[in-house]
């Protein structure tokens, strides 16, 4: 069906439901069954709602309860070291709210003050220096919106469907407006030693979270970020300042960030060498793989977002990202793969940060088996699962950019299926 095609039977399918009195909402009611929300008089609309100081910092209405942050709780021991997941299946747009965006923890999120925070950042520079919170403000700041997504985000699914939700497969993820001073300032301001090819970084909890980064990412786009969405971080995304690597696994955006150390050479710490490699079939492990390849999914319709409102009209949605670049296009399969059609993009993608695409369709009620197929500016195109599995095997848990599949059955409910 063309686009023409598919605005002309939407119109029309509209324009049908308003002649006969049909609520697109309910699914029910006629011309002859007057809506009492229309015709009568509701108590929002005959008293006094709450004053402006109800609630002097905004919180979501009641009635958006179930759109939270959820664990697994069999994936890890307990709560301290592990993760939660954004819900993306409830979210439109691409800027993540931050009271829902994923929470990842080695060992809990900690309390640190402003006036007792510190930065140090030693080793191949001119001029040791330790930098406290206010004096970071004295920098010229940028502001930068990209996505944040852990390694081991889709991580269950390598051998097979695993978790019946897009909040679980792929809500390893948010998508934030960062403002910072970048690294590349500060360590100018020490006087960095150009024969110094890597920077370490690590956090001021218990677990430290080190890694290393090479010195041309440090010098390229990564920012020393105390702002997430024009506020403070939140305490479990870093408060009151984290680091910010731009298309590069989660694990690198290290919080607390407390001591930046210029070297020649590469740490080998435990969360880059037993952690965060990938184990491919023969047992041996690659490492520095930290760009995120472009991926996708769709979000809505899903098992956690079915289509609740029959036949006809359908708007399929979902996000995509790249960390080599911004995303150019995405293709969605109704079919398992079969054929594919081109969705909107609701703007041009942006480098390293989320795109949210449409498919505005018609559904006949038939089962699907929703795909969704991003490519970015380098030309990269995200492979199936069969695909990965061929160069790395199933012994992997990060970096799984394979396409997902949902199965939408006839009474519009999903689950999560694999296409073999």
């Amino acid at each position: 069906m063309t686009e023409e095609t598919t605005g002309k039977s939407r119109r029309a399918f509209l324009k049908g439901a308003a002649l006969t009195g049909v609520s697109l909402a309910a699914g029910q009611a006629s011309a002859a069954t007057p809506d009492p929300l229309i015709t009568e008089v509701q108590p929002w609309a005959s008293g006094l709602g709450d004053g402006v100081d109800e609630t002097p910092y905004g919180l979501p209405i009641q009635y958006e309860g179930d759109v939270v942050r959820r664990n697994v709780e069999w994936l890890t021991a307990d709560t301290i070291s592990s993760i939660n997941f954004t819900p993306i299946h409830a979210l439109d747009g691409t800027i993540t709210p931050q009271g829902c965006a994923f929470e990842r923890h080695h060992s809990g999120a900690i309390d640190l003050k402003k006036e007792d925070y510190r930065l140090m950042i030693n080793g191949m520079v001119d001029r040791p220096l330790v930098f406290t919170y206010a004096d970071l403000e004295r920098f010229p700041r940028e502001n930068h919106v990209y996505f944040c997504e852990c390694a081991a985000n889709t991580g269950m699914e390598w051998a097979g469907a695993q978790l019946n939700g897009a909040q679980f497969t792929h809500g390893m993820i948010h998508n934030m407006e960062y403002t910072g001073v970048p690294l590349r300032t500060l360590l100018e301001e020490a006087g960095y030693d150009t024969a110094g090819k890597w920077v370490y970084v690590e956090g001021a909890d218990a677990s430290s979270n080190g890694r290393s980064i090479p010195m041309e990412k440090a010098l390229d786009d990564v920012l020393v970020a105390f702002k997430a969405n024009g506020e403070a971080l939140r305490k479990e995304h870093g408060y009151p300042v984290r680091l910010v690597v731009p298309g590069w696994e989660g694990n690198m955006w290290v919080k607390w960030i407390r001591r930046i150390e210029v070297s020649d050479a590469p740490v080998e710490s435990r969360e880059e060498t037993s952690k965060y490699t990938d184990t491919l079939e023969d047992g041996t492990s690659r490492k520095w793989t930290w760009e995120m390849d472009a991926k996708s999914v769709v979000t809505s319709p899903s098992p956690q977002s079915p289509i609740t409102h029959g036949k006809g009209p359908l708007v399929i949605s979902g996000l995509a990202w790249s960390g080599r670049g911004a995303i150019t296009r995405v293709d969605v399969s109704k079919d398992g793969g079969k054929t594919w059609e081109t969705a909107r993009l609701a703007k041009p993608g942006e480098k390293m940060a989320l795109s949210r695409f449409y498919l505005d369709t018609n559904w006949d009620g038939e089962e699907m088996m929703l795909q969704s197929r991003a490519m970015d500016e380098t030309g990269y195109v995200q492979p199936t699962k069969a695909q990965l599995r061929e160069v790395r095997g199933l012994n992997s848990i990060y970096h799984n950019n394979c396409i997902q599949t949902w199965l939408v059955r006839s009474n519009g409910e999903a689950e999560n299926v694999e296409v073999s």
